[in-house]
Formats: C-alpha cells, sequence, structure tokens
C-alpha cells in the first residue's frame, strides 16, 4: 500500500504505530503484515480512502514519517 521510506519498512512502522488489524467498514490493515490491505467483501472507497488517512496520520503522529502511497489512485476521489 505505501512506499518504504528510505532506511526504513512501511509495514513496521504501521505494526510500530499499533494499526495492524484496524478497520474502517469492511476494509482493514491485515493483522498479518501492515503494509496489506484487505476487502473483506462489497469495501466501499471511502472505506479504503480513510483507512489510508488513518494510517499516515498516525504514522506522522507516531513516527513523525510521512508515508507515499504505492498504488495509484484511480476514479472520482483522491487522497
Amino acid at each position: 500500500m505505501f512506499k518504504n521510506p528510505p532506511g526504513d519498512y512501511a509495514g513496521r512502522l504501521i505494526e510500530a504505530s499499533g494499526l495492524k488489524g484496524a478497520r474502517i467498514g469492511n476494509a482493514e490493515v491485515s493483522p498479518v503484515h501492515g503494509n496489506f490491505f484487505i476487502n473483506h467483501g462489497n469495501t466501499q472507497a471511502t472505506d479504503i480512502r480513510a483507512l489510508i488517512q488513518q494510517v499516515q496520520k498516525t504514522v506522522k503522529e507516531k513516527q513523525g514519517v510521512d508515508l507515499e502511497l504505492e498504488i495509484e489512485v484511480i476514479g472520482e476521489w483522491s487522497v
């Protein structure tokens, strides 16, 4: 989901921020690997966007790192 910042790993930062298993609607940060999102079915784009924003905000607050998306979002919404 996110690019690894220089000298670190996005998954480690997400896990260290306590976000593994975080869920909004049917979108979840994987409890196995923090840098993967799980779609539990019928997930809305707004749920994915909100989870991306929550992860970025929390990692910035707790780790001081800005996570950059590795994926390319398309469609009517932006992050």
